[in-house]
């Protein structure tokens, strides 16, 4: 029997890799649905490549052109961010991918829980916004969370064959993005195409700004907490601008595991796909003789303030990781549409974690009235 998947958010970053695995695995998979926000023509190409069950565009403008270009085939169209979160439910999705970006990732990927779907997260917000409540509900309905970034696939990696085992520390390795050396000064004046920039991965611009400001860091160690149940002081931040070591472990005895490779998605999202087994890959191997050198760094936090944001957020606790998420995707896009400059992001985010309401214990409609009510600060600030 193949695997059904549902790949939320197909024509990304993640979703298109996801494809590319699902392409050298057919025997394995299968796709049940495909769902794209925005990008109809490539969420067509797809649908017409893989022949789902069911697509879903987010954006219901585009809801005809997606509908007439599919009538020849067998394939249900629909439309809506509920829509969305409503395919997840189906009863023959085995593992749902949320490749989706940002606090849009939320509703689906609990809806996909609550209908017992195995959950392979590439969705940071998630964690981020709703971590308790997302891995409550996940140990209720008895549903594995496989991480899909690659560096908590590396933890999740380092952990098998160790799980009796207490972690001492969690050890995230960052790149440093584009800007690692650059003075304040210099960041004052970066532009948004040299941020779009990415010394070793190639993403969506949301997540290449978010490295280039560190606050990707500062998201994955958020949901390092939640998702392997490790305090914020016993995860450590390390750069690491090769990106060859993808995150690590240290054990009570000392020990330190470490997952290593090149950098290239498809590996995560394979293993994430195929857990416990390994896929066999076509993919390039590491040559250490490529690498003469392996150089590690403390993450400058004086400079890149959103990381120590996040880990102000995840201390306070309650919705303010929520808030953090809020405002940051709104300077982000303000940043993408140059509105407003690189450092001015962190100064804004910043007023907003100190001005917003605070929930020590947040059920889900006080996630959904945070979201709003963030957002809505953030732009009265610029």
């Amino acid at each position: 029997m193949k695997r059904q998947l549902a790949i939320l958010g197909s024509t990304g970053s993640i979703g298109t890799q996801a494809l590319q695995v699902v392409s050298e695995h057919r025997d394995l998979f299968e796709i049940y649905a495909l769902t794209a926000n925005n990008q109809v023509e490539l969420l067509i190409e797809q649908a017409r490549a893989f022949m789902p069950e069911v697509v879903v565009i987010a954006n219901e403008a585009k809801y005809l052109i997606l509908k007439e270009a599919l009538k020849d085939l067998p394939i249900k169209v629909w439309a809506g961010s509920d829509a969305i979160a409503q395919v997840v439910e189906a009863e023959p999705i085995d593992l749902v991918l949320t490749a989706m970006v940002g606090y849009s990732g939320v509703k689906p990927t609990i809806q996909a829980i609550r209908a017992g779907k195995a959950i392979a997260l590439a969705n940071k917000e998630t964690l981020v916004v709703a971590g308790e409540l997302i891995t409550q509900l996940a140990h209720e309905h008895k549903v594995p969370i496989l991480p899909v970034d690659s560096e908590h696939s590396a933890i999740f990696q380092c952990l098998v064959g160790d799980w009796e085992n207490p972690i001492e520390k969690i050890i995230l390795t960052a790149s440093g993005g584009p800007f690692r050396t650059k003075t304040m000064d210099e960041l004052a004046h970066v532009t948004c195409a040299q941020a779009l920039k990415h010394p070793n991965w190639e993403m969506g611009a949301k997540v290449t700004i978010d490295s280039a400001s560190l606050m990707n860091k500062g998201f994955e160690m958020i949901e390092a907490k939640w998702l392997f149940g490790v305090e914020p002081d016993k995860i450590e931040v390390l750069v690491h601008p090769q990106s060859i070591i993808h995150s690590m472990v240290q054990f009570e005895d000392g020990s330190v595991k470490a997952q290593l490779g090149i950098p290239d998605m498809k590996l995560p999202i394979s293993y994430a796909f195929s857990y416990p087994k390994r896929l066999v890959s076509s993919e390039p191997r590491l040559n250490f003789a490529d690498y003469a050198q392996l150089t590690f760094e403390a993450p400058a936090m004086d400079r890149f303030r959103n990381l120590a944001f996040a880990f102000d957020a995840i201390r306070t606790g309650g919705n303010m990781p929520c808030v953090l998420n809020a405002a940051n995707e709104i300077v982000v896009e303000a940043f993408l549409k140059e509105r407003i400059g690189f450092l001015q992001m962190s100064d804004v985010i910043e007023q907003v974690m100190q001005k917003s309401s605070f929930i020590a214990h947040p059920a889900y409609d006080d996630y959904v009235d945070t979201d709003r009510e963030a957002r809505l600060l953030t732009q009265s600030l610029f």
